[in-house]
């Protein structure tokens, strides 16, 4: 069953920030001035205490994929009620689309093989990366952190359905 939000949005999408603090506090930051409505987080977000800094500074819905390098003390975290976790898949209706969060690309790429959905969002190889396999769109908003990669994150307007990446350092 999926969990159905309100329609007409402005969604951000980030992963793999890896306690990158200083990123972090820029991207609220503008996700504060563009009211951004929810959050999306594909994984390697980092310590409980990254954790806990992006849901007292994001107060609306966050929904957050644990990757890899993430090992969060979650008793930690359940006095934030409007932080949702989930350990490998989210599956969510938001603005009536079917959608998907996943940390790893091979699951983002089997699933979008099935054609059951408008969009998936994974993260883990800190690629930003945006590509329509028959109706599904198939994005990895790259790496908050920088790693290896220019720091990028995405976002999703609702009302236009258009999705955009974004480099931190030209906002």
């Amino acid at each position: 069953m999926l969990k159905c939000l309100n329609a007409y949005m402005r969604v951000a999408i980030i992963s793999d920030l890896h306690d990158n603090l200083t990123n972090l506090e820029k991207f609220l930051s503008w996700a504060k001035n563009h009211q951004v409505k929810k959050l999306l987080i594909l994984g390697d977000t980092g310590s409980t205490a990254t954790i806990k800094v992006i849901a007292a500074n994001f107060t609306r819905p966050i929904f957050l994929i644990l990757g890899n390098a993430d090992y969060p003390n979650v008793n930690l975290l359940k006095k934030f009620t409007h932080l949702k976790i989930y350990h490998n898949l989210a599956k969510l209706n938001i603005a009536h689309k079917k959608i998907v969060l996943t940390h790893h690309p091979k699951d983002a790429k089997n699933l979008a093989a099935t054609n059951q959905y408008n969009f998936i969002f994974y993260g883990h190889n800190h690629k930003p990366w945006i590509e329509q396999i028959n109706k599904t769109i198939l994005a990895n908003p790259g790496t908050l952190a920088g790693m290896f990669t220019k720091a990028t994150f995405a976002v999703w307007d609702t009302t236009t359905n258009k999705l955009e990446l974004k480099i931190l350092e030209l906002i």
